[in-house]
């Protein structure tokens, strides 16, 4: 097997083939998920939703078929003992040991930058949940994925939900935007991102530093590979500063779906029940500009009970468990391919 590094920006050929056996394994990966659309997928491996390094690696076989391959992504603000491994084999070669060397020749790629420890995303009871595990990692805690399944009740419970739930947050209004955040409103979004400092996340990893830059970057970044963004905001009316943020993103390759991206609400403004509301709102204007979409998924840490709460009323239903698993690989040779099964994305 050979491994070579590519860049996913010019070498459109290696991409597709990364894209491809990423597609082919998914039912098995990612059962009753959406599979990522192609401009989705590039847009993740060519330049991500930040600043952060990344290295694209593909394996080929003694034939030069695509066998297996992966992203490395080397975080440069927050997290710098750690790399992220986004690992890819194809089907058909799977359980031969392809995972295995792959894991080891990315575990030293991320010692030469530096870094002590490999984490990787897998959902709980799939293969790559087992690959982990036996490749000596350690599971963080579940992130806990549900879908709302939009039917002929869904307008009534919206309608219902809210009038409940204004009568608490007098003295706060909504406002909604597509695409890109305001200029007069970055800095105050990227606030209300800072507000997701205390959810809950694993052992050791800090949280996400906003400003307003970083939140334009990554934005920008998001339509530049063809997803369509929807933002509903709740604005304090006495200081004229929003309070809580929610936004949802849709892409033209799966026309049936919206995909949940931040829900937060400062913490000087929560009891007013102001997450449940930009929540509906943003539901609201996704099925009015686009009423294909029947299905929402959202993802929240399993300690998270107030936003789970939300998603509860709304009527969201678990559909499994994901979570992050971290490998110590400092000082360490990598793990022995020959003891690993193959890896999954």
């Amino acid at each position: 097997m050979q491994i070579e590094r590519f860049d996913p920006k010019t070498d459109a050929e290696s991409l597709r083939a990364c894209f491809e056996m990423t597609q082919a394994g998914w039912p098995v990966d990612h059962p009753d998920e959406p599979p990522w659309a192609y401009d989705s997928f590039a847009g993740k491996w060519e330049s991500g939703y930040g600043t952060a390094p990344r290295q694209a690696w593909l394996a080929t076989d003694e034939s030069g078929d695509p066998v297996g391959g992966y992203l490395l992504l080397l975080p440069d603000q927050e997290n710098l003992t750690a790399a992220d491994c986004r690992l890819v084999i194809s089907p058909a070669r799977r359980r031969a040991g392809l995972g295995g060397v792959l894991l080891a020749h990315c575990a030293g790629q991320a010692r030469q930058a530096g870094r002590t420890r490999l984490t990787g995303h897998v959902r709980d009871g799939s293969p790559g949940a087992g690959f982990a595990a036996a490749a000596g990692a350690r599971g963080g805690i579940p992130e806990v994925i549900r879908t709302l399944t939009i039917d002929a009740g869904t307008p009534a419970l919206l309608t219902a939900l809210r009038a409940e739930a204004e009568p608490f947050a007098v003295g706060y209004t909504l406002l909604s935007w597509l695409g890109v955040t305001p200029a007069e409103h970055l800095g105050q979004v990227a606030a209300v991102h800072g507000a997701m400092a205390d959810a809950p996340r694993d052992d050791g990893v800090e949280p996400r530093v906003w400003t307003a830059e970083r939140v334009r970057e990554a934005e920008q970044s998001m339509i530049d590979h063809g997803l369509t963004l929807y933002s509903v905001a709740a604005r304090h009316d006495a200081s004229g500063n929003l309070a809580a943020l929610t936004q949802v993103i849709t892409e033209a390759d799966t026309p049936d779906w919206a995909f949940q991206q931040i829900t937060a609400v400062l913490s000087g403004h929560r009891g007013h029940r102001l997450g449940l509301l930009v929540k509906i709102g943003v539901i609201g204007l996704v099925m009015a500009r686009e009423p294909a979409v029947r299905r929402f998924q959202t993802g929240n840490a399993g300690a998270n009970a107030h936003m789970i709460a939300i998603n509860e009323q709304l009527g969201y239903a678990i559909g499994g468990l994901n979570r992050t698993w971290q490998l110590d690989i400092a000082g360490q040779p990598g793990p022995s391919p020959a003891a690993l099964p193959a890896a999954l994305p």
